[in-house]
């Protein structure tokens, strides 16, 4: 959707606008074409896409890039003054934080089923035997 509203709000821009808006330097290497980076221009990369291959470990990870992608649109909306670039904010911003939400009852779900005492002795996506036995002493 970012994509699309950037597209929306250059496509139609002449070189007079690219000088007034101060998008020469993205413009001379991207054209108007959608390059995915941050406000600081640093380019997106797939090191930002964490994953430790432990739930808990990557629901946590999860809740803390909704809470950061929830942050970045607050902030688009201090500065942001058009409005049908507002209303498709705002709907992200609503959607970052169902999907916290979401990653937050999934986290409780699984951690109200690990024995708390054991809470981090082990990995039940890797140590499956582990998770076999931890399974049979809480039974007996």
């Amino acid at each position: 959707m970012i994509g699309a509203i950037v597209y929306q709000l250059t496509k139609d821009m002449t070189e007079e606008d690219v000088k007034k808006s101060g998008f020469e330097d993205y413009f001379v290497d991207h054209t108007a074409g959608i390059y995915p980076q941050g406000a600081s221009g640093t380019p997106f990369m797939a090191a930002y896409l964490q994953s430790k291959g432990d739930a808990i470990t990557d629901l946590h990870e999860d809740m803390a890039a909704e809470q950061k992608a929830r942050t970045t649109y607050d902030n688009i909306l201090r500065f942001c003054d058009d409005y049908d670039v507002k209303d498709a904010i705002r709907f992200l911003r609503a959607r970052e934080v169902v999907h916290y939400q979401r990653f937050g009852e999934a986290l409780r779900l699984m951690t109200d089923k690990l024995d708390s005492k054991n809470f981090y002795a082990f990995n039940p996506e890797f140590d499956k035997k582990c998770f076999k036995a931890q399974n049979k002493k809480s039974k007996n």
